[in-house]
């Protein structure tokens, strides 16, 4: 949305002060894209090296035996 509007406002008005805020929140939107998707990237490889544990043990109950 912002690159459609800076290009449409750049095109009528170069070099206009709604242009440049356009520019300015299509830059902002960008880094802050970046740095989520690279910060999610690393969570998400830092946890695939871990163990995991999503389903319960096979061991069940009725195998134990008490002592005599």
């Amino acid at each position: 949305m912002w690159a459609v509007s800076a290009v449409l406002v750049g095109w009528d008005d170069p070099g206009s002060r709604q242009m440049w805020v356009s520019v300015i929140f299509l830059v902002l939107f960008i880094g802050l894209l970046s740095v989520t998707s690279l910060w999610l990237w690393r969570q998400q490889a830092a946890r695939a090296g871990g163990p995991q544990h999503h389903a319960a043990p096979r061991r069940t109950g009725w195998q134990r035996r008490a002592n005599a």
